[in-house]
């Protein structure tokens, strides 16, 4: 038994009770367990598929033993209602259309004793700093504002890798870090795209070796599933 994720693209006139009727047909045949169903509904497709230009998208992840593959997927070719579908080994990606991120490390806090004397030597210089001509060491309203956004620092990134710069030396800034990315997240990975549609090389973006390959077969699925297109606009 393995773990299998299916991305379902129906005729996007079925009612959700006909579409959960097929399912279960196709499911039955491909026996296991099924673990989760998510229905994405009528969605619009990157590129026409049967001259059709949205789809029901439906997305399963099921435990099923490989042998019964072939007729699953003869049963899907046959059947007129599936425009597409794709089934890929589930690597942990969720059937939503997002990207698993990573947690940042934390600083390591300082040990107890290590440091102790120094930090007390500047803080009392701080102090020293701030005394007025009169020795009151009071702080103006706009130093306190500014004491607090120190403290807490730059806002942290909560979107993926932008980039700027002229065309030729875009440079990729630092965003949150992706554990697992996923081929049905659109957004994360049109960030990786030139405005043609091709994806941006590794020297251009900074990315690792491992993910440029995790890029590659991401964006291969998702334009294979009409989630983004060939080229930017099929229809010039």
């Amino acid at each position: 038994m393995r773990d299998y994720e299916v991305v379902y693209i129906l005729d996007s006139t079925l009612e959700r009770e006909a579409v959960d009727e097929k399912i279960e047909s196709f499911h039955a045949v491909l026996g296991g367990e099924i673990t989760s169903v998510d229905h994405w509904g009528v969605r619009r497709l990157a590129y026409p598929i049967r001259k059709s230009q949205t789809g029901y998208y439906v997305i399963a992840h099921v435990k099923a033993d490989p042998t019964a593959l072939p007729e699953f997927e003869r049963l899907l070719r046959l059947d007129e209602e599936t425009m597409r579908y794709l089934v890929v080994v589930n690597e942990g990606q969720p059937a939503s259309g997002e990207s698993v991120p990573a947690e940042r490390p934390r600083p390591p806090a300082p040990e107890d004793g290590v440091g102790g004397e120094d930090v007390a030597e500047a803080g009392d210089r701080e102090d020293d700093d701030k005394e007025g001509p009169g020795g009151d060491g009071d702080e103006s309203p706009d130093d306190g504002a500014e004491g607090e956004q120190a403290e807490a620092g730059p806002p942290p990134s909560s979107g993926p890798p932008e980039f700027s710069g002229a065309r030729g030396r875009r440079r990729r800034h630092e965003g949150p870090p992706i554990a697992l990315l996923n081929y049905k997240d659109v957004t994360t990975l049109s960030r990786f795209l030139t405005e043609q549609g091709r994806i941006l090389p590794k020297r251009t973006t900074k990315v690792t070796a491992r993910f440029q390959r995790q890029l590659g077969t991401a964006v291969k699925r998702a334009r294979f599933l009409a989630l983004l297109p060939y080229v930017r606009d099929h229809g010039s």
